[in-house]
């Protein structure tokens, strides 16, 4: 494989990745399951606001879940 190949083979997986990865396509994938509160967070823009504040995810007996 050639270095430009190689390059171009980087590039667009940085791209592939960079949209999977997104804010919004994990809060769609991912739940918050508060346990000191019993809990289950599912809506996206609330799962997102739990991204923003890290505090809240720091607490214990919060986690975040995978949908699947």
């Amino acid at each position: 494989m050639t270095p430009k190949a190689l390059e171009q083979e980087v590039s667009l997986l940085h791209q592939l990745l960079q949209d999977v990865e997104s804010v919004d396509n994990i809060a769609y994938a991912h739940e918050i399951l508060d346990l000191n509160r019993f809990k289950r967070i599912t809506e996206h823009h609330r799962v997102k606001h739990f991204f923003r504040m890290r505090r809240q995810l720091e607490k214990p007996f919060v986690f975040l879940s995978n949908k699947n």
